[in-house]
C-alpha cells in the first residue's frame, strides 16, 4: 500500500549507496496498460517512459514493504498480479484469480499477505504472499455489505479498516499477523449515516505518527477526521465532517482520495465534479483539520486518483474524464502550484509513485 512506499523511501533517503530511482505508475483502465514517468528528482517535472501492458482494466495498486514487489488489480478480469521491482523495470511474477473486481489491495505490514476489498461483490479477502513475493492461495474471503472502497492496515499490523459507501460504515477487524485471517473487532463498525444528509466513506488514511485517521466522505463532499485508538484498534469522530467544496458551489460533486503529506502536516482530498483538490492543514496537537488559506486547487476533469511523492515535495493528481495528469509543486505552507500537465491515456485511474531500488 501507498504508505509503505513512504516508509521504505524515508529509510533509503539517508544514503545514496543504495541507489533508488522513483517512477510514477498510472493504472490507464480504458487502454489496459500502466503507464509510466521518470521523475526529475530536482524539479519533480515528469517525462513519459515505457510502461507496460496488464490482461485486464488496471486500477488499484500496492507495494510490499521492502518496496520490491508490485501487486496491480485487474479489475475487468478479476484478477491481481505481481511484479517484481529491479534495476528500474518491473518484471512479471505471476497472476491470480480473486473472483471479483478488486476497488483496493494493500498488503500487511510484514509483506505476507494481500488484502483486497470488493465494491460490487460486497466482501473483503486476504490471499497469501510467497516468500519471492508471488501470490498464493486464499486465507479467508468474509461478506460485509455492498460498495466496500478501501482497506488499510493501522502501523501496529494488528487492526484493519474497511470504508463502505453503500451503508455508510466503516468496518473494524482485528487481524492474526501469523495466519492472516481477520475477525470483526469486538468494538463493532463506525456509524457514519445521518438522518439528514449522505457522508459515505470511501478512502482512509492514517497519520504517519499520530492516532488519527482521515476519510474521504464521497456523497458528502467532506473529509472526516476521526480519533484511533491504538489499543482497542477502533475509530471515533473527532469534529464534524469538514467540507472540501467552497460555500458558493452548487454543481454535483463526490470526493474519491484522500492522502496526508509523509510529515503529516497536510491533508488532501479529490473533488469529481468541481475538480480540484481540497488542501487541509493538520493540527499537530489535536489531529484536526483546517482548509488552507487557498482553499481548493483546480485539477484535471474527474480527479479519481492522486499520490504524494515520497519525499513531500510534489503532488501527481491524474483526471480519469480527460485523461491527462497534473504535476503540482507543494509548497511550505501546503498550497500547490502547477508545474505541467501531461496526456496519459483513456480512464485513468490510479496514481502511484514507485521508488525502484537499483542493485
Amino acid at each position: 500500500m501507498r504508505g509503505f512506499l513512504m516508509l521504505f523511501a524515508g529509510v533509503m533517503g539517508f544514503t545514496s549507496a543504495l541507489r533508488a530511482e522513483a517512477v510514477l505508475l498510472v493504472s490507464v483502465s480504458g487502454e489496459e496498460r500502466v503507464a509510466r514517468f521518470e521523475i526529475d528528482e530536482t524539479t519533480g517535472e515528469l517525462v513519459h517512459g515505457e510502461g507496460f501492458a496488464v490482461n485486464g482494466a488496471p486500477g488499484p495498486m500496492a507495494i510490499s514493504p521492502d518496496g520490491r514487489i508490485l501487486y496491480v488489480s485487474l479489475r475487468s478480469t478479476h484478477r491481481v498480479a505481481s511484479y517484481r521491482i529491479e534495476n528500474g523495470g518491473f518484471t512479471p511474477l505471476n497472476e491470480i484469480d480473486v473472483g471479483g473486481s478488486g476497488t483496493f489491495i494493500a498488503t500487511d505490514r510484514t509483506g505476507r499477505f494481500l488484502l483486497s476489498a470488493y465494491y460490487a461483490e460486497g466482501r473483503v479477502a486476504v490471499h497469501r504472499i510467497e516468500e519471492d513475493g508471488t501470490l498464493g492461495e486464499e486465507v479467508q474471503t468474509i461478506e460485509t455489505a455492498k460498495n466496500a472502497h478501501c482497506i488499510v492496515v493501522d502501523r501496529s499490523n494488528r487492526f484493519v479498516f474497511v470504508p463502505h459507501t453503500g451503508p455508510e460504515k466503516i468496518y473494524q477487524f482485528v487481524l492474526d499477523e501469523n495466519s492472516g485471517r481477520l475477525s470483526p473487532n469486538p468494538g463493532g463498525h463506525v456509524d457514519t449515516s445521518d438522518s439528514n444528509a449522505k457522508h459515505e466513506p470511501r478512502h482512509l488514511w492514517f497519520h504517519p505518527t499520530k492516532n488519527y485517521a482521515y476519510v474521504s466522505m464521497e456523497a458528502g463532499s467532506e473529509m472526516g477526521v476521526f480519533r484511533f485508538n491504538p489499543e482497542r484498534g477502533t475509530l471515533s469522530p473527532l469534529s464534524d465532517f469538514i467540507p472540501t467544496l467552497p460555500s458558493d458551489f452548487t454543481g454535483d460533486n463526490s470526493t474519491a482520495d484522500v492522502e496526508l503529506t509523509p510529515d503529516g502536516r497536510f491533508a488532501y482530498v479529490s473533488n469529481r465534479g468541481h475538480d480540484s483538490l481540497a488542501g487541509f492543514r493538520i493540527d499537530a496537537t489535536s489531529g484536526e483539520a483546517h482548509s488552507l488559506k487557498l482553499p481548493t486547487t483546480p485539477t484535471e476533469s474527474t480527479p479519481r486518483s492522486f499520490n504524494i511523492h515520497p519525499n513531500g515535495k510534489w503532488l501527481y493528481a491524474a483526471g480519469q474524464g480527460s485523461g491527462k495528469m497534473i504535476a503540482y509543486r507543494l509548497g511550505d505552507d501546503g498550497e500547490l502550484t502547477p508545474m505541467q500537465t501531461l496526456d496519459v491515456g483513456k480512464s485513468p485511474a490510479w496514481v502511484q509513485v514507485v521508488t525502484t531500488p537499483v542493485d
